[in-house]
């Protein structure tokens, strides 16, 4: 855990229950030893621009949490300077629960998730939506057949990585493929070399 999403994060009831369960010392160890902020690096950039879906919380004018998944090919969540990353925003149920939310309260929370090496990054930032068709392009990916509605960009000031504990790991279509594609290879040679031999003459003929 770094140190802004430490002290963001862990409010007074939050350490409370910590103390409560025991719990307490150790995290206070990580506060005491942590950075002075939390800069994205090369690991955490990277496992950004990998993942092809982000889950983002925002909330509502009264209060109310709200999870919005985004997704697209991989890489749609890119770095633009710093601590800033961002995508573009394709069309959906136009409910625009969303971009209501942050127009009232920047304030956002991502999870990304790696399941079939069950790694989850957690992101913390301010998030601000933007119909500007230069943002938009900027943040565009090639080739991509959705038509974006809007940029999404956000500034985040915190980051923790969690443990594999409960993480199911889970693969995509094109993942399966490569892990048996030597497999359906060889099961193709071989079908090709049975119809070959059933081919030639027999033998005791």
């Amino acid at each position: 855990m770094a140190q802004t999403y430490l002290h963001t994060m862990f409010g007074p009831r939050a350490r409370a229950l910590q103390a409560a369960a025991g719990s307490r010392a150790s995290y206070a160890r990580m506060e005491a030893n942590a950075g002075d902020a939390d800069i994205l690096t090369t690991r955490e950039l990277d496992f950004i621009t990998a993942r092809d879906s982000v889950y983002m919380a925002s909330v509502s004018e009264d209060g109310w949490p709200y999870v919005q998944h985004r997704g697209g090919p991989a890489g749609f969540l890119r770095r633009i300077a710093g601590n800033r990353i961002g995508f573009a925003d394709y069309q959906g149920n136009r409910q625009y629960l969303s971009a209501a939310n942050l127009a009232a309260d920047d304030r956002v929370s991502l999870f990304l998730m790696d399941y079939p090496n069950r790694r989850r990054l957690k992101l913390i930032g301010h998030a601000s939506s933007s119909d500007d068709p230069a943002d938009i392009a900027a943040l565009m990916v090639p080739d991509y057949a959705a038509e974006p509605e809007r940029a999404v960009v956000i500034d985040v000031i915190g980051f923790d990585w969690n443990c594999p504990q409960h993480i199911t790991p889970r693969f995509t279509e094109a993942e399966v493929q490569r892990a048996t594609r030597p497999l359906t290879d060889e099961l193709a040679r071989l079908r090709a070399r049975v119809a070959e031999l059933e081919g030639l003459p027999n033998w005791k003929d």
